[in-house]
């Protein structure tokens, strides 16, 4: 290692007093805990003298390299925790840590297949991480020979082949992680397996899924999302008495969804999202008593919302976008019933109705509100105003009139809204501008609701956690409006905000200099208005800003250089013809030109002026002679005949 440990010093001989190292009676080291010490560099041979270590955790650092083989070879070693650096590389092929308990090296740079080794000489390991790797090829079949193993986590590698029967038949299995891989074919088990966790998504399994859930009498979660299973939910799956957590959603299962909520009495979510299912929606739901979390969008399901969820008293949060649903103001009538529900999520399935305006609706926890994308008419209702909880609000892409009431801005929980793509008209309310959720940092981001999160690897290499419920950052999105009025200076003390969208509206006056206050903001959009004046100097210190337009304006000036305005390209700064700069025209270029045409003017009148003398005095001339030669004549004439 190439840092200094932190609490490590050469004035203490006896490194038993060191920070982290742990000393048995003997003064022999038995244990060496430095997760997130920062420590960088590579681990060098000299572990081999720790014949006593028990306990190594080095995770959450930056070393990197590849790990000495020695490490893999120490008798006396039963938790070894090498997570989250960047360590490379294969792993030995032989592994002889006979007394290893947990070994963790997932969330690194490792390759290469999966070694062999961990269950011939390591039988008594009972939690092995490996997930979030390069590893290829197919599940060892040594595997079989960990006999105590409880965890096995392969999850976010590149390993392939079927998933093997015998995983299933471990005695003492209770958690088996394998999603984001490359697994094919079915599923197959056929005796009694001890699995409480079972996550299989983001492969490639394929067909029916198989009705063995008889034989999982403690499985608690089952995920098996983004895979290519068809046909109808098994039996065993949908009558489960120990399942509280189905998640199923991205495949193409189809027919009916036919739940036995009598025997199902531990069910608490149930995700069925982008899939073939047919019918209604099934009335017995609030049967299944802990029934919390219900998401079936993606679906063909029709109909509307049945009037047994008046009594659906464990709902908290329920999502039925994308389907062919009618009647949202009776749907609202029941659902506002339902006394802890949190989270309503009805995108683009109520489809040209007018948006329910009465005024008795309570939702007294509602937290998220979000039915946008429905063609609803109408105005926006009074009933929100009820909503005190309210932190999420979208009713975008939809064809509400009328003004923005300005009670939204005294909803004291909001963070998020979203009237964008509507027929709204009148000034901003300045109540917006003082919603004290966004006048402080909160760092944050607002999840719809706590689905299961796990690791995933992004296309820069780097693991990041993963969760496919969806994220919305702090938010004041009114753009492609009919809005009229000032940008409210007083937008500057949102300084939580992250996205403010006012674009395509009608909006007039200057652009505060307060917005430099955003500190947060990460999207400003200012485009397609009626602005005028300069771009204020403090947007430049906006060190957040990775999105910003105000373009096809009325501005003029300097555009400022520096900060993160020397990212944005000239679509950001298009439309104004008023404006110099980087990015456009430069200033000097631009006082140039308008002091070589005013040279050109004067010069073009200068030379014009002999010309315009010349024509003058030729033209006075031809007239003189038009008015006095007919008079000469006329006299010579007369002088003639007398």
């Amino acid at each position: 290692m190439e840092s200094p440990i932190p609490g490590w010093t050469s004035n203490s001989s006896n490194c038993c007093n060191w920070d982290g190292v742990t000393c048995d009676l003997s003064g022999n080291v038995i244990k060496l805990e430095l997760s997130k010490k920062k420590l960088v560099g590579t681990l060098v041979n000299s572990f081999t003298n720790l014949t006593n270590l028990r306990t190594l955790n080095l995770s959450r650092n930056l070393l990197k390299g590849t790990p000495p083989v020695s490490l893999f070879h120490l008798q006396c070693l039963q938790v070894l925790d090498l997570s989250a650096n960047e360590f490379s590389g294969s792993l030995p092929d032989s592994v002889n840590l006979p007394m290893i308990q947990l070994l963790d090296i997932s969330d690194n740079n490792f390759e290469g297949p999966i070694a062999v080794g961990f269950c011939i000489n390591s039988t008594g390991i009972k939690v092995l991480r490996l997930g979030v790797n390069y590893f290829d090829g197919e599940v060892p079949l040594e595997f079989e020979n960990c006999s105590v193993l409880e965890e096995l986590s392969l999850d976010g590698n590149f390993v392939s082949g079927m998933l093997p029967e015998y995983l299933f038949r471990l005695p003492r299995l209770l958690r088996l992680t394998v999603q984001d891989n490359a697994i094919s074919g079915q599923l197959r088990n056929s005796e009694v397996s001890s699995l409480v966790y079972l996550d299989v998504s983001l492969n490639y399994i394929s067909g029916r899924l198989p009705d063995f859930f008889h034989l999982f009498p403690n499985l608690s979660y089952f995920a098996a999302h983004s895979n290519n299973l068809d046909g109808r939910m098994p039996f065993s799956l949908v009558n489960s008495r120990s399942i509280s957590s189905v998640v199923l959603r991205n495949n193409s299962f189809s027919g009916l969804i036919d739940l036995n909520c009598s025997a199902m009495l531990n069910l608490k979510l149930l995700d069925l999202v982008d899939n073939k299912f047919t019918g209604s929606i099934p009335n017995n739901l609030p049967a299944c008593p802990l029934l919390k979390t219900i998401d079936l969008g993606g679906n063909n399901l029709t109909g509307q919302i049945p009037e047994t969820f008046k009594s659906f008293n464990s709902l908290c949060y329920l999502s039925l976008s994308m389907c062919n649903l009618n009647n949202l103001s009776g749907s609202l009538q029941i659902l506002h019933t339902c006394p802890n529900l949190t989270t309503l999520v009805l995108s683009r399935s109520f489809d040209n109705e007018e948006m329910p305006s009465d005024a008795n609706l309570q939702f007294k926890k509602l937290k998220t509100l979000v039915i946008p994308s429905c063609k609803l008419t109408g105005r926006i209702p009074v009933w929100l105003n009820g909503l005190t909880k309210l932190r999420i609000l979208d009713l975008s892409w939809n064809e509400l009139t009328g003004s923005i009431p300005p009670f939204l801005g005294s909803l004291q929980s909001l963070v998020y809204l979203d009237l964008s793509n509507n027929y709204l008209s009148g000034e901003i309310p300045k109540s917006l501008t003082g919603l004290p959720d966004l006048q402080f940092h909160d760092n944050s981001l607002e999840l719809s609701v706590e689905f299961p999160i796990s690791m995933r690897r992004g296309t820069n290499g780097k693991a990041f956690k993963y969760s496919y419920g969806i994220r919305f950052p702090p938010t004041l999105d009114l753009s492609n409006n009919f809005l009229t009025g000032p940008v409210w200076p007083e937008f500057g003390n949102l300084i939580n905000l992250h996205c403010l969208n006012l674009r395509y509206n009608e909006l007039s006056g200057n652009i505060p200099s307060s917005l430099g206050n955003l500190t947060s903001i990460e999207t400003l959009d200012l485009s397609h208005n009626d602005l005028t004046g300069e771009i204020p100097l403090s947007l430049v210190s906006l060190g957040m800003l990775r999105k910003f337009s105000i373009a096809y304006n009325n501005l003029t000036g300097i555009i400022p250089s520096g900060g993160q305005f020397s990212t944005f390209s000239v679509s950001s700064f298009e439309g104004n013809p008023g404006l110099c700069g980087e990015f456009v025209l430069s200033c000097v270029k631009k006082q140039k030109s308008f002091q070589i045409r005013e040279y050109e003017v004067i010069e073009e009148s200068l030379i014009s002026l002999p010309v315009w003398t010349g024509f003058g005095t030729g033209f006075l001339f031809a007239v003189i002679l038009l008015l006095v030669l007919p008079r000469i004549r006329d006299k010579q004439d007369t002088d003639k005949f007398e």
